[in-house]
């Protein structure tokens, strides 16, 4: 995730599990996944780009900074989609997905994942958000709790207003993937490049994301600050070499929210998720089985 924009008593199980390199060609079945049609909602917060892909109890993937929803590894959401109804949209002002007036806030993209969740029927579903989107996914559990069933945060950052450490690395040469997993980065490239061309975000949108986690970090956001209110069963995880993420920001997260379970994946990066995705894809099913210990 490109952060080059962004300023810098309660129950916790910390789990340590062994990253591997993914160098596999497409897994079989991701063809469903990127030829899936991109639908548009329209909630009571303007249009929202969609794709729906599997059956099952729905699980919503909320994305990051700049990205678009082509950004989700293919071979994951297929992972994800045997067992689940995965539903992956664009954030506000991205692809399809209208732009939110401002002020412009993570608060307010919650909000308006609030409303496609409520657009399409989903109920309470369970919710995965990766980077900024895992922000988006806390505020959406602390003002929109009966929508939410189960919470995954992957790389994401408190908006408590407690000290956020910054990335360890400079924003510019800062990367998703360690420097030795360059197989799994190329694996991960090729894999995203599978989806039928979707236009970038542009410059203005993703000026305003980082504004935007700029102020949840600094603790501006009124979810932000109640995160302890979260009652959803919770899973943090994140890479030990995230640098864009220290691994502390994941501790002070986890402690916050009563009952977190903490993953992490040592030589794993910002892009852990991607890097490891078919253990962290049996993890999540694990998890959102309703397992006690993933």
């Amino acid at each position: 995730m490109d952060m080059r924009r962004y300023l810098p008593a309660l129950g916790l199980a910390i789990l340590m599990v062994t990253a591997c390199s993914s160098s596999q060609s497409l897994a079989p079945g991701t063809r469903s996944v990127v030829s899936a049609p991109v639908r548009v909602a329209h909630t009571r917060l303007g249009a929202v780009g969609y794709r729906v892909i599997g059956s099952g109890p729905p699980l919503v993937l909320v994305m990051g900074y700049g990205w678009t929803m082509e950004g989700w590894d293919p071979r994951l959401v297929h992972a994800l989609a045997l067992h689940h109804r995965v539903v992956m949209f664009d954030n506000s002002g991205v692809g399809r997905t209208q732009e939110l007036p401002q002020p412009f806030s993570v608060d307010a993209m919650a909000d308006q994942t609030s409303a496609l969740i409520t657009a399409l029927g989903l109920g309470r579903p369970d919710v995965l958000g990766w980077s900024m989107g895992g922000t988006i996914a806390q505020a959406l559990a602390v003002l929109h709790p009966a929508q939410v069933r189960r919470l995954v945060l992957c790389a994401t950052y408190p908006g408590s207003g407690q000290a956020v450490i910054p990335p360890v690395a400079d924003r510019q040469a800062a990367s998703d993937f360690p420097a030795n997993q360059a197989s799994a980065l190329n694996a991960f490239k090729a894999a995203i490049a599978e989806y039928p061309p979707a236009p970038a975000a542009s410059s203005g949108t993703k000026g305003i994301q980082g504004l935007a986690m700029s102020d949840w970090q600094t603790g501006s956001d009124a979810a932000g600050r109640q995160t302890a209110r979260i009652s959803a069963p919770t899973l943090i995880a994140d890479g030990t070499s995230d640098q864009l993420d220290p691994v502390a920001n994941d501790r002070t997260l986890a402690r916050i929210i009563p009952g977190a379970t903490l993953v992490l994946y040592p030589d794993a990066g910002h892009a852990f998720l991607f890097q490891d995705w078919t253990r962290f894809a049996a993890l999540v099913n694990s998890f959102l089985a309703g397992n006690p210990r993933p």
